[in-house]
């Protein structure tokens, strides 16, 4: 015959009493586990498209459609400098034929680098699997062109410029951040304050540990309005910089809408800094 609970042996009086807190604390960390593994979904938002879907006029498959790595554009004159674009975290590379637009008639080959599970891409989604993929690129356009690179992010494309940037100092120019965080945990932070967003995240986009010491001109551009990465998140990567660096502010300007607010004199300046100097 079981004892009534008042004269349970004293271990087992504090599991009745606890149980319903252990059961809640269960709970909780089933729910915080399964936000974690699906990350995924709060963070990459791939459109998957064929080639032929992604190609334009003045933009070929790069290398090529059987290799397929991402959208190439050539200046129409003699070229600078090549630019290597990462783009942000919806869509494909064929979005961004902005770059091109902006930076093809400055003198600048334009690479729109695109991301495993991606576009026509196979892969994995995630950041390990991004950087790996971007230094592959930057090896890959550093054996087929001669001249400076440049490597340009945007939004998340910035986290992936500036961790493969770290990685291949000594093939990169310069780094254009644009709409940059400084670490994907302040950021999930800011949006989800009720979340232990650094122990959640598996990606962590750490640009302020990334480029510690590079040593290269980078330059960080954040959106005045910006209400999706707030302009503080990039101030803040921009003060951890070493020199030499600069901050733009893109007056009046929102996460998605930063193009209408740049002209060819703010490339034509942003150029001027990033790439060296001639002899």
């Amino acid at each position: 015959m079981a004892m009534p609970a008042s004269v349970l042996p004293l271990p087992a009086r504090l599991w009745t009493a606890r149980a319903p807190l252990w059961g809640w604390l269960a709970a909780a960390l089933a729910g915080l586990a399964a936000i974690a593994m699906l990350q995924d979904h709060f963070l990459y938002f791939p459109e998957r498209v064929p080639v032929d879907d992604m190609v334009s006029a003045g933009l070929r498959a790069w290398p090529g459609p059987d290799d397929f790595r991402g959208l190439v554009a050539e200046p129409p004159g003699p070229v600078r400098a090549t630019a290597m674009v990462f783009h942000g975290n919806a869509g494909h590379a064929g979005h961004r034929d902005y770059y091109a637009q902006a930076l093809a008639p400055l003198g600048i080959r334009v690479i729109l680098a695109e991301y495993p599970a991606y576009g026509p891409r196979t892969g994995t989604l995630g950041e390990r699997s991004f950087v790996a993929d971007a230094e592959q690129s930057i090896a890959l356009a550093r054996r087929q062109f001669d001249g400076p690179l440049l490597l340009i992010g945007e939004s998340l494309g910035a986290g992936v410029a500036a961790a493969a940037a770290a990685r291949q100092r000594d093939h990169v120019a310069g780094v254009l951040l644009i709409t940059p965080w400084d670490k994907l945990a302040h950021l999930a932070a800011h949006h989800y304050p009720w979340l232990p967003a650094g122990w959640l995240l598996r990606d962590r986009y750490d640009s302020v540990a990334n480029l510690a010491g590079f040593g290269r001109p980078v330059m960080v551009a954040v959106a005045e309005r910006d209400t999706i990465v707030p302009a503080r998140f990039g101030e803040a990567l921009h003060a951890s910089l070493g020199e030499p660096r600069r901050l733009a502010v893109i007056d009046g300007a929102g996460h998605n809408d930063w193009t209408r607010h740049v002209g060819a004199g703010w490339w034509r300046d942003a150029l001027a800094f990033l790439l060296p100097r001639p002899d």
